[in-house]
């Protein structure tokens, strides 16, 4: 056997792997340029998209704090406050507040819930910044029962440390629910303060313990109030109140309806354990309102959105969810898209910036210039020897590129203050003609002429009539506005409107509208009593009166004011004529202008309907299984089983049979097993094939295809019609 053994050769064989390069993973600057011709363009494109989205990202992050900066400010008072009351343990403790109660600040944000995790995010980093370590934040979804909202709220304190150079000695509670107790939690809250204060005099205290108290308060949020169950919340309340001595807590509600959800929810026997006071943070229109004139409404930013996609945009948040930050997204949306799919997108910038860039414009680029609609119609009106420079020369049609650019971002600098006045001047007129919110004007102003519609006639009539106090003001507005107006159009435009409120300010009482109007009242009365109606009166004489009346009307001679308000509204209308055209009108505004709405409804407006049919329909779409391609109208024996009993539910009508539903389901998947169909073994049918029939048909009972019907028991009732 060793002789056997001895001759088989032993060795050690090394396979080397093989080397496989590394497929490098896709940035978000890949995929923008992905499918561009130029890609150094596509890099500035998306390196210009990402700088100006940063600068409207803080833009739109200043407007959230200052718009609620107010009552946040008020609220980190009224924990100080609360904290104080605690720590004093003085005699008049009980004059201010009972021993059992509970200070509670009641945060009515609004409807808009997807906004609130923004906000309250917000507030818990200013609480903890400057007023306690221990905040806790809690929802609806993870506090089912009592003692899972005691175990949420202990878990998250015991993980917030006084001190960072003392977190090894925090108590850590054990995460068994027995002992999640606020017993426990008072003995960890000592603990930890007692660390936290026992440093030496000559030790060096951390920042956090300069700023906090000695006794800092315990604040649980609870985000979503209504959502939570009264019964948890009766029984929390009841326990809490009755550590009120030993523990400083602070309960924050937020309140998405009004304050009388807390009295619907819980008892008055548990109310009264609470003393709440009530914040009411701005509605989310009025926070919409301030966005939309921070990004859009200003020549700040050089992007700008259509008038159809504004109304994307703002259709969703009337009609949808009433969320600024859905709305600040689908900004952004849009943004990207412009930005990926015009080439031209780089010249949008400043208007220094843009003047250098158009200078560095290739042959491409400028041939893309060429194609714009609104370069074309601008070659058009031009003389030929222009229009055919334009047409040969690169280096011509730069020059006027630049030029062109400084007259679009003009163009802005003056649309928008006059936009703003011709609002102000309209916002307040009966029936509001020409919209209550200035986002409305805007979109009118976007789409058309605003000259040139019937509100705008409307409007110029019922400012013809307005009173000398009601003018003044509106002028005055009107001027304040102008103010921040830089361009020569603008400044000359505020010293006009300036002398014609101060010829206003200058009539004196006896041209008072008042009083003429009196008087020239009391000349058609006579007018008409002289032409009076006869005793007995037909038609005609009556026509006859009527239109003497009118010329008497004609006539007549117009007091100082009438001529001087008739003067204003004619010197604003023609500002509006001269500055509110349509961004079309602008040669280059596709530079600018994202008008991808269709795209941009596409992304945002979801159809659930839609892609569930499909979806079913042809499952290829989504599951790129090349077993799956059938012609339309053919069921691949291939496809999943919902997909099958779904197509076979097309062709039934209002009620199906489920056993010939069944048949024809077996019948399909049997063909893909390749078994002959026989006749006499109809009725035996596979477990597993029946099992999954009925897995099918619940699921599509579930997605609100059918439903089960009492009319036949072994029928279901279709609820759709047609298919994807």
């Amino acid at each position: 056997m060793a002789a056997i053994t001895a001759s088989i050769s032993k060795g050690c064989f090394v396979f080397k792997p093989s080397i496989k390069k590394k497929k490098r993973t896709l940035d978000a600057e890949d995929y923008f340029i992905n499918g561009s011709d130029d890609c150094e363009n596509g890099k500035q494109r998306f390196l210009l998209c990402q700088e100006l989205w940063e600068d409207m990202k803080s833009e739109t992050e200043s407007v959230q704090d200052d718009l609620n900066k107010k009552v946040l400010d008020s609220l980190l008072e009224f924990a100080r406050k609360s904290t104080s009351s605690f720590m004093s343990r003085e005699e008049d403790w009980a004059s201010h507040m009972r021993a059992s109660e509970i200070p509670v600040a009641a945060l009515v944000l609004g409807v808009n819930l997807t906004d609130h995790n923004m906000t309250f995010q917000s507030l818990s980093d200013r609480l903890q910044n400057s007023v306690t370590p221990f905040v806790v934040s809690v929802q609806a979804k993870e506090c089912a029962a009592v003692k899972y909202l005691l175990q949420k709220v202990l878990q998250r304190l015991t993980g917030v440390s006084v001190d960072k150079d003392e977190e090894e000695t925090s108590t850590d509670l054990p995460p068994n629910s027995a002992h999640c107790s606020l017993r426990s939690l008072c003995d960890w809250y000592k603990t930890v303060c007692k660390n936290s204060s026992g440093s030496s005099p000559g030790e060096k205290r951390s920042s956090s313990e300069m700023e906090f108290s000695a006794n800092p308060p315990i604040i649980v949020i609870f985000r979503d109030l209504e959502a939570f169950s009264p019964r948890v919340l009766h029984a929390f309340i009841l326990i809490c109140s009755q550590y009120t001595q030993q523990l400083p807590l602070l309960f924050i509600f937020g309140i998405a309806t009004s304050l009388s959800t807390v009295q619907r929810m819980l008892a008055h026997s548990v109310t009264s354990l609470l003393c709440i006071k009530l914040f009411q943070f701005s509605s989310c229109t009025k926070h919409l309102a301030t966005v939309i004139d921070k990004l859009v409404l200003t020549p700040k930013f050089p992007f700008k959105p259509s008038g159809k996609v504004l109304q994307v945009l703002v259709g969703l948040f009337l009609y949808h969810d009433f969320s600024v930050h859905n709305f600040i997204k689908g900004l952004q949306l849009s943004l990207l898209e412009h930005f990926h799919d015009q080439p031209l997108s780089v010249l949008c910038c400043k208007k220094q910036e843009a003047v250098v860039r158009a200078q560095q414009l290739n042959h491409q680029e400028v041939e893309n210039i060429r194609q714009l609609p609104s370069f074309m119609r601008f070659v058009e009106q031009q003389e030929p020897q222009e229009q055919v420079e334009l047409l040969t020369s690169d280096e011509h049609v730069k020059e006027v590129c630049q030029k062109l650019l400084k007259g679009l971002h003009r163009y802005h600098k003056n649309f928008f203050p006059i936009l703003r006045c011709l609002h102000v001047l309209t916002s307040s007129l009966p029936k509001y003609p020409l919209g209550k919110q200035i986002r409305e004007l805007h979109v009118t102003c976007l789409e058309k002429d605003v000259w040139e519609t019937e509100d705008y006639e409307s409007a110029m009539q019922l400012l013809k009539i307005l009173a000398k106090d009601e003018l003044l003001t509106v002028l005055q507005n009107c001027v304040e506005t102008l103010k921040s107006g830089k361009t020569k159009e603008l400044r000359d435009a505020l010293k006009h409107l300036q002398d014609l409120k101060d010829r206003l300010q200058q009539l004196d009482a006896f041209t008072d509208p008042s009083a003429l109007g009196g008087h020239v009242e009391g000349r058609e009365n006579e007018c008409f009593s002289e032409n009076g109606l006869q005793k007995k009166t037909d038609l005609f004489q009556l026509q006859k009166t009527l239109l003497q009346m009118k010329e008497c009307r004609k006539t007549k001679k117009r007091s100082p004011f009438e001529l001087l308000r008739n003067e204003t509204i004619e010197y604003i209308d023609s500002l509006v004529k001269m500055h509110l055209t349509r961004p079309e009108s602008q040669p280059l505004y596709e530079v600018c202008y994202c008008t991808s709405s269709g795209t941009l409804r596409h992304h945002l407006n979801a159809t659930p309907r839609t892609s569930i049919q499909t979806a079913l329909a042809h499952p290829y779409y989504y599951l790129q299984n090349e077993a799956l391609r059938s012609e339309t109208g053919a069921i691949s024996s291939a496809a999943p089983d919902i997909c099958i009993v779904y197509k076979l539910h097309l062709e039934c009508g209002r009620l199906i049979n489920l056993y010939d539903w069944l048949e024809a389901y077996c019948m399909v998947v049997t063909a893909a097993d390749g078994e002959d169909s026989d006749p006499s073994e109809k009725g035996k049918f596979d477990e597993i094939r029946r099992a999954c029939f009925i897995r099918a048909v619940s699921e599509l009972e579930f997605l609100g295809f059918i439903k089960s019907t009492k009319q036949k028991t072994d029928h279901v009732a279709r609820l759709t019609w047609g298919g994807c």
